[in-house]
């Protein structure tokens, strides 16, 4: 290869690393931070359906209900499900 273009890839790859790294560590935060503020559900049939914990958060304008399951809800969306399958065999 090029030594010139050698270089030029070598940088790049560098700074991808780095912006995965910032990436990495802000979402990590989040999750953290998320996990801190979380409260006990306050409709019993959430809790019933293994909820351990609810927020709501606003970002954007939207308002958002994010709920944390202690363990695998019963039913999960079609591409965890598909994830889980593939993990396993």
């Amino acid at each position: 290869m090029d030594p010139y273009a050698n270089e030029w890839l070598d940088l790049l790859v560098r700074w991808l690393h780095v912006v995965a790294a910032i990436a990495w560590i802000g979402a990590s935060f989040y999750f953290i931070a998320l996990d801190n503020h979380l409260r006990p559900p306050k409709d019993e049939a959430d809790a019933d359906l293994g909820v351990g914990g609810e927020a709501w958060e606003i970002h954007g304008g939207g308002f958002y209900q994010v709920q944390k399951y202690r363990v695998a809800p019963k039913t999960a969306p079609k591409f965890f499900a598909s994830l889980a399958l593939a993990l396993d065999s």
